[in-house]
């Protein structure tokens, strides 16, 4: 593996997209620096990085806390040019509308909204310095619609993409790529099968559909293929799905 004189911030680095995504750039010789509310959780990840001869450090963060994420993202630029910057956090519940309380509509907004606003504008400043860099945000389909339950989740990814959008018709002139990805199906993961054993029953989990789920490698891959882009034909909006999803 050739090293690279660069860092790739993940923020919102859980056990399934967020881990892939760190395994995929530092498997490309990218130091990752990953960030989540549980900075323990991250030692299985940095080891298995570690073991592939890639180079990772985890770290506890909370995103929604201004003074970490400067901290995170600035420790992760001194030790190489933070080249790219992914913000990763999900947030996703679902609440029948008069039963989704302020503290949960507050929490949602803060940790997928307010949470992408600090690190994107922190990523942007150390970036603009050296006139280049990355910064993807992941959406859902719940930023494009809104549904039954979704009240929260769909109102902070709405504010996401905005902030995206906001973001990209900004820093693009100034060489720095956004884009924003949605996320438009269930990963596959043990806790998604449980939820589908739970709705549907265990007949349907056995004959799952292979076109339902998408795994968290195809996931990343898809950030790659972003980052490799070239400036004359950047890609702001780029929607992925298993091919048996319906939309």
């Amino acid at each position: 593996m050739i090293h690279r004189n660069a860092t790739v911030a993940v923020v919102g680095a859980g056990d399934f997209i967020g881990s892939a995504i760190a395994r995929k750039f530092a498997s490309e010789g990218f130091t990752v620096f990953a960030g989540r509310r549980n900075g323990e959780k991250l030692a299985p990840l940095v080891q298995a990085i570690e073991a592939a001869g890639g180079r990772a450090q985890g770290r506890t963060l909370d995103a929604r806390n201004e003074a970490d994420i400067t901290a995170f993202l600035a420790e992760a630029d001194a030790h190489a040019p933070l080249e790219v910057c992914i913000f990763n956090i999900g947030a996703n519940v679902n609440f029948p509308f008069t039963e989704t309380t302020e503290r949960v509509f507050r929490k949602v907004w803060e940790m997928a909204c307010y949470g992408g606003f600090l690190t994107g504008r922190e990523a942007a400043k150390l970036m603009l310095a050296r006139g280049q860099g990355k910064l993807f945000f992941t959406g859902a389909t719940a930023g494009l619609r809104g549904g039954v339950g979704y009240a929260a989740f769909a109102s902070a990814k709405f504010g996401l993409r905005a902030l995206a959008q906001s973001a990209a018709r900004e820093l693009g002139p100034k060489n720095i790529h956004v884009a924003h990805l949605i996320i438009d199906a269930g990963v596959d993961t043990a806790f998604v099968r449980d939820r589908i054993r739970a709705r549907e029953g265990d007949a349907a989990l056995e004959n799952l559909d292979p076109g339902r789920l998408m795994s968290p490698e195809s996931v990343a891959n898809a950030y790659w293929q972003l980052y490799q882009q070239p400036r004359d034909a950047w890609t702001f909006e780029l929607e992925i799905r298993p091919f048996g999803e319906r939309w």
